[in-house]
C-alpha cells in the first residue's frame, strides 16, 4: 500500500511569519492562497503546509496520486482502496471517503497518541 507523497500540515498562528522563519531554512513557496490563510513550502527534500485559522493540531498528510512537487502520478494507490485495507486492518476512521465515488477524496485516522492523519487525494 502507498500511501503518497507525505507532508506535515502545521497550524501556524502568524502566515506571514512561518513563512519568513522556514524561508530563512532553505524553504520556497511551492503552491497555496496566503490572502486564504494557507501555503505550501518545499525544502530539497521535503513538503511542508503552513495553515492559519484552519486546523487545531497539526497533521501527518498523505497525498496519493502525487509526487512530491505536487505533479500528478500515473500509477498510484487510491484513496478508497487504502481505507479498505486499513478498515481491514480494524483500524477506526475520524472521517471517511465515499467508497462509490472516484476521484478527489479523502479520509482521516488518529494514531495512538491522538495525532491526526490526514490521506488526501486530489486527482
Amino acid at each position: 500500500m502507498d500511501l503518497g507523497n507525505f507532508y506535515v500540515a502545521l497550524t501556524v498562528k502568524d502566515l506571514a511569519a512561518s513563512r519568513a522563519f522556514y524561508e530563512k531554512l532553505g524553504f520556497q513557496a511551492m503552491g497555496g492562497d496566503p490572502d486564504g490563510g494557507w501555503l505550501i513550502m518545499k525544502h530539497p527534500s521535503c513538503v511542508i503546509g503552513l495553515y492559519q485559522g484552519m486546523f487545531e493540531k497539526n497533521i501527518l498528510t498523505f497525498n496519493p496520486g502525487w509526487d512530491s512537487d505536487a505533479q500528478p502520478l500515473a500509477d498510484f494507490t487510491d484513496v478508497r482502496d487504502i481505507q479498505k485495507k486499513l478498515k481491514a486492518d480494524g483500524v477506526t476512521f475520524v472521517d471517511e471517503a465515499d467508497e462509490t465515488t472516484t476521484g478527489p477524496a479523502s479520509c482521516m485516522i488518529t494514531d495512538p497518541d491522538g495525532n491526526p492523519i490526514l490521506i488526501d487525494q486530489h486527482v
